[in-house]
């Protein structure tokens, strides 16, 4: 019977059993298709990543991502620990301070960087969107999302802080709330939560504050997505993309490199940092990067 490694990693976090875990099958070659959504829902992990070789030859690797519910075209912490997982095994070669690799998404091209702490152990990715953030349409309203969340209308922010959906290849729906204790209270109702979300653009949902726990974050998250088998992700790399565009669109500054730090998974147990960076040129968003550390948790085999 055919057998195939795995290695399974925490992302976003340099201390085992936080941030966001994933299983990564760094060799999926002759692994069948119809198996990879089966094998995420056997790890029930927020992702399963399934390794190729890319169809471009200048790229480093062709990557699927699956959730327990599904294929995703991009997502974030994935993309950061099968980096973090090739460069471990050896098999993207290192060099002194940042090695630079392109991986194959459902949404295009994805460059990331990969930094070392001796030219031999890597410690910390960052990705590049291959999609810049785009909004989307006018979310449902403030009374529904709160009632979806638990929450009363007015622990919501309205006026220029309201509630955005924005994609950089996956689309989210951005609900800010008044603070950390607002968020904490944050209880998914789920006929109430399926009810907002039915049929809109985003059923993912991001609640943030800008009270965030510890010194040097900005802002403190919680990502629901019970649409696609998670009912709350400890570190979202890609929503985390993508609030970069809410953020920076609202943002005076014009130019230069924008910089925040986001804290998820404090309520899950699993606290996760990502650092996001955004790039802006006379107004306009011109870059969005996400990097975290990862580490490695375990190594094994699964037998088809």
């Amino acid at each position: 019977m055919p057998t195939f490694s795995f290695l399974t990693t925490d992302v976003f976090t340099n201390t085992r059993f936080g941030g966001n875990q994933l299983a990564v099958f760094a060799d999926a070659r002759g692994l069948p298709e119809d198996a990879m959504l089966p094998i995420a829902r056997e790890f029930n992990f927020s992702e399963t990543t399934f390794v190729l070789p890319p169809s471009d030859p200048r790229h480093t690797r062709a990557v699927r991502i699956f959730t327990p519910g599904g294929e995703l075209q991009f997502a974030g912490h994935p993309t950061v620990g099968t980096a973090f997982a090739l460069a471990w095994l050896g098999l993207v070669p290192l060099r002194n301070g940042e090695t630079a690799i392109v991986l194959e998404e459902g949404v295009g091209p994805v460059p990331v960087s990969i930094r070392s702490k001796d030219g031999k152990t890597p410690d910390f990715a960052t990705l590049s969107v291959a999609q810049l953030p785009q909004t989307g349409p006018q979310p449902p309203a403030i009374p529904l999302l709160a009632t979806a969340l638990g929450l009363e209308p007015g622990d919501l922010l309205s006026g220029e802080q309201s509630p955005q959906a924005l994609s950089c290849g996956t689309p989210f729906l951005f609900v800010p709330v008044r603070d950390r204790s607002v968020l904490a209270r944050c209880r998914v109702r789920a006929d109430a939560f399926e009810s907002a979300v039915r049929g809109y653009w985003a059923d993912m949902v991001f609640v943030f504050c800008d009270d965030p726990e510890l010194p040097g974050s900005t802002h403190r998250a919680r990502m629901f997505a019970p649409s696609i088998g998670v009912g709350e992700d400890p570190a979202t790399g890609s929503a985390c993309a993508a609030f970069g565009g809410y953020l920076a669109n609202r943002d005076p500054r014009r130019d230069g490199t924008l910089r925040w730090v986001v804290e998820q998974g404090f309520e899950m147990g699993r606290p996760s940092i990502m650092e996001l960076q955004v790039d802006k040129s006379a107004g306009q968003i011109t870059g969005v990067r996400v990097g975290g550390n990862s580490v490695l948790v375990t190594r094994g085999e699964l037998t088809l």
